[in-house]
């Protein structure tokens, strides 16, 4: 049995998505600088019945996704960004190889490579077993979140 660093709840204590958009289950390691995450593709997810229909496929947009709030449970982590939001800032050279399905459990690596003030910059792999589904490099921006305050 994998140990579990951080469960689901504890991930929710991190970072702000909620229920049907929160795309990492668990923890199974990280430190400062990399994650190594899960999530379980159950295939009851909201976008099955049109991605797509008699073939379910996750589709690699929300791979990347999931990669991205690993790569915040990191950031969101540290003392200094506790209580923030971690944004897409940017992605680059991200490449899809293989697709992910109802019933498999989707690995997601994230190292983050550099920072510099609330922009950061991460390396970012999926696999579902050893069989690399998606990555590339992602950029964020640390804010203030303030749900109070949005726009409608």
């Amino acid at each position: 049995m994998r140990e579990v660093l951080l469960n689901k709840e504890e991930i929710l204590r991190i970072i702000p998505h909620r229920d049907p958009f929160v795309l990492v289950d668990r923890v199974l390691a990280m430190d400062s600088e990399s994650i190594v995450a899960e999530k379980d593709i159950t295939g009851d997810e909201y976008f099955f019945p049109g991605h797509f229909p008699g073939m379910p496929v996750m589709p690699g947009v929300l791979i990347i996704e999931a990669l991205a709030q690993a790569g915040a449970i990191i950031a969101l982590s540290k003392e200094e960004n506790r209580g923030k939001i971690g944004l897409f800032a940017g992605i680059d050279k991200v490449r899809f190889k293989n697709s992910a399905y109802p019933g498999d459990t989707l690995r997601l690596e994230v190292k983050l490579t550099r920072q510099r003030g609330p922009i950061g910059f991460g390396d970012a792999r999926a696999y579902v077993g050893e069989k690399y589904c998606a990555g590339g490099e992602i950029m964020f921006a640390i804010g203030d979140y303030a749900p109070a305050n949005l726009k409608t």
